[in-house]
């Protein structure tokens, strides 16, 4: 679903809000589109295909007068090297459609690499004219014989506080790996700016994992890679049981359907609060609010820390069975709790305090400031410092 605000940005899914955008800016705005092409069928995205497709009728006869141009037209678009190589003919600079060559397709291929190479996400565009509707929307019916149109290229900007976060997990001793559906061209060129990978060594894709053995592959295979590209969700899986097989601590982050097969089986499983479907989130053992990785890293840094402050809160108990089991003793112990639990804690404690002491006398007074530290100070305390605290990395 995507939404224009009042000052023309385009919210939603980010690579179909790109695509509109710019549709946009050349002319063709959606809201003009959609009428004149009502869609009466598609063939929707999946990991395997790696494209869509959807069929449309074309209402402005006026396009008919082009050649080749027919009442009905499908539009595909999808992963580069896939959807090229459905087509058997293309679209030129005059829109005049051509028979496909050897050399025509390494020219576009070699385009998409170059585009791929800057960290661009690259996606084909194609096109199928119908003189009647299809009967038959099926993936197989419908992608074969294709015009191709041609590559748009979008880029999803690197967060300038990432690039410290690697760094900061580099030294930590934590080694970031990239999972991802892009071109593996875009993949490495993305880990390069981020310190992920130094070379394309360091990166394969599905479908070359798919020729490495299991036992090969979790018996050490899996530490030469940090970037895997065009995966599926089986390869997700295998990569978090791979890193588990060498004895490793996993953790797996997403926001897609697709994901959460991978967040379920890793050890810690990190879902997207703002981009993430129900799915995802709803296996995963946390979820974050700002969908950034740096915040992961933050969460790390801090956890010792907050175990720190847990430990100390739950020293509880051993610390009041230490104090002698006498009857003042006991009194005290009972009112402060009973205190703590009105709603109007303060001035209870404040009368206890008072009432005790005047009834104990002062040779108490130690053992009731130990107990009231545990019961209320302590408590108080450790809430605010796990609420508030920022911990930079000069503390880390």
């Amino acid at each position: 679903m995507l939404f224009r605000s009042g000052n023309g940005n385009v919210t939603g899914e980010p690579t179909e809000a790109a695509l509109v955008t710019y549709s946009y800016t050349v002319g063709n705005p959606k809201n003009k589109l959609v009428p004149e092409y009502p869609r009466i069928g598609e063939a929707p995205f999946d990991s395997v295909r790696k494209m869509m497709s959807t069929v449309h009728e074309r209402l402005n006869k006026e396009y008919l007068k082009l050649p080749g141009v027919c009442d009905y037209v499908q539009f595909t678009k999808g992963a580069p090297g896939e959807v090229l190589n459905l087509c058997t003919h293309y679209l030129d600079e005059n829109s005049v459609i051509k028979p496909l060559t050897d050399d025509k397709r390494e020219l576009i291929q070699s385009h998409i690499r170059r585009m791929a190479n800057n960290a661009l996400r690259v996606l084909a565009c194609a096109k199928r004219e119908y003189e009647k509707p299809p009967t038959d929307f099926s993936p197989e019916a419908l992608e074969h014989d294709l015009i191709f149109v041609g590559i748009t290229g979008m880029i999803d900007p690197v967060r300038p506080e990432v690039v410290d976060a690697i760094k900061e997990c580099h030294s930590a001793g934590i080694r970031p790996v990239m999972i991802t559906g892009d071109h593996i061209d875009t993949a490495v060129a993305i880990a390069k700016q981020l310190g992920i990978v130094e070379d394309a060594s360091q990166a394969i894709t599905g479908a070359q994992l798919n020729e490495i053995s299991e036992a090969e592959f979790n018996g050490g295979a899996v530490e030469k890679y940090s970037v895997y590209a065009r995966v599926q969700p089986e390869h997700k899986v295998r990569i978090v049981k791979a890193w588990q097989a060498r004895g490793k601590v996993t953790a797996m982050t997403g926001d897609g359907v697709n994901d959460a097969p991978s967040i379920k089986n890793a050890d810690i499983g990190i879902g997207m609060g703002i981009t993430g479907t129900d799915v995802t989130k709803n296996v995963a053992d946390m979820v974050l609010a700002d969908d950034n990785f740096a915040t992961i890293v933050d969460a790390v840094f801090s956890l010792p820390h907050i175990l720190a402050a847990i430990t100390v809160f739950f020293s509880l108990p051993a610390a009041i069975s230490r104090i002698p089991d006498t009857t003042n003793s006991r009194a005290t112990i009972i009112a402060v709790t009973q205190a703590l639990a009105q709603p109007s804690s303060t001035k209870q404690i404040s009368a206890v305090t008072t009432s005790t002491l005047s009834a104990s006398g002062s040779k108490n007074l130690p053992k009731f400031v130990t107990i009231l530290y545990f019961l209320a100070i302590l408590p108080s305390a450790v809430s605010v410092m796990l609420a508030t605290a920022k911990i930079t990395a000069a503390h880390r």
